[in-house]
Formats: C-alpha cells, structure tokens, sequence
C-alpha cells in the first residue's frame, strides 16, 4: 500500500545506515526541516541522474540541526533509513513549497553473508594500500555491510545507484567483489605507470642480456 513522503530530490546516492551532512538554503527545504523537527517527519532522497528522477530512494531522519545561520539556512546530519520506490511524483506537495509522492516500501535484504563480507573488506584494503587512503575500515566483517564502502571505492553515481537497487546481500555482495576484482588490476597498472614516469631521467643500472 502506497503512502506520501516528502521527497528532496538530490544528485547522490544515499544508502540506508548512511550518515548525511546537509546544507539546506533553498526556502522550500528549510520549511521541509522545519517541519521534520517540529512534527518528527522523514523525508526521502531520490537520485536525480542524468537529468531523470530515479524511482528507488532512501527514507532520511534528521539527527540534529547543528547550526542556524541568520539567513535562515541550516547545517544538519541525517541518516538513511528505509529504501522506497517512488509512485507518483508531486513536484510540489499539497499546502507546503517542497516536493513529495506517493511511495511504496522496499524490503531489503539486510544478513549479508560473513566470507562475502570479508572478501570484500581485504579487496578494500587493497585498493586503499594502492591510493594512500588513511579510511579506518572494521578488523572484520562483524559490524560491516557492503554500504558502510560504497562510496569509496571507485563506483560511478550510476553504479551506486544499481548497488541501492539490489535488495539482495547476496547480489550486493557480488556486485562489489565483481567491481573491485575489475578494478584492482587497473589501479595497480597505473600504479606501475607513475612509478616508471618518476625514473624517467634517472641513472639506469641495468645489467644487459647475454646475447
């Protein structure tokens, strides 16, 4: 059965669990945090790629508003919550200025299988040796999901979006483990790449071949 949310359509992609910091200066958004923090309201994200709304979103609940600037505008943290799909799309809800819809909820999938999990996690540390990124990454599996690196590790807006569409760990799972074993043998050729451009004038030492 279909119901409304208030929808903020943005161009990103925000998984469930997912910590969002937000800048929110346009009037009709801050009436929409307005009404969140008075009324205990959530509201969903759509991505908005390539010019075309997407129809699976992620329900958001504000956290905390952490400042109010005198313009009106707001620094806030939200967190994902709920995937949806959107039904119908109101560019502008009844009596308020900002959007909503109506929309169903999705079930997700959530038990993600331990040695997927712990493929992907070394894959990971892989990848963040390779680019020098300091990302504190869990020890094991335990308390992770393949969202907690969805964002870090190369997926375009279009692949992030494929990823929140896969209700099931198992597919999630492969998804990342397909995409970083893609990859990991790309990054690692450039690697060697910069490494041959930095000797590039350098005093060779170079024992020649028996002939």
């Amino acid at each position: 059965m279909s119901q409304f949310l208030p929808l903020f359509p943005l161009q990103i992609v925000v998984f469930p669990g997912e910590d969002l910091n937000l800048h929110i200066f346009e009037p009709r958004y801050k009436e929409l945090i307005n009404d969140c923090e008075e009324e205990g309201i959530t509201f969903g994200i759509p991505a908005y790629i390539d010019k075309r709304l997407m129809k699976v979103g992620t329900e958001v609940m504000l956290s905390s508003i952490e400042k109010r600037y005198d313009n009106g505008e707001l620094d806030i943290k939200t967190k994902g919550q709920r995937l949806f799909t959107v039904e119908e799309f109101q560019p502008v809800a009844p009596n308020k200025l900002y959007a909503g819809g109506e929309i169903e909820w999705l079930e997700l999938e959530a038990d993600e299988q331990f040695l997927g999990n712990e493929k992907i996690l070394d894959l990971t540390r892989e990848l963040f040796q390779l680019l020098n990124i300091q990302k504190k990454l869990p020890e094991d599996s335990k308390d992770f999901s393949t969202f907690d690196v969805a964002h870090h590790v190369g997926l375009s807006l279009e692949q992030e979006y494929q990823l929140l569409c896969l209700l099931g760990a198992a597919e999630r799972q492969q998804f990342l483990i397909d995409h970083l074993e893609r990859l990991l043998p790309m990054v690692k050729e450039m690697e060697n790449l910069k490494k041959k451009a930095q000797l590039n004038g350098h005093f060779k030492h170079l024992n020649p071949p028996n002939i």
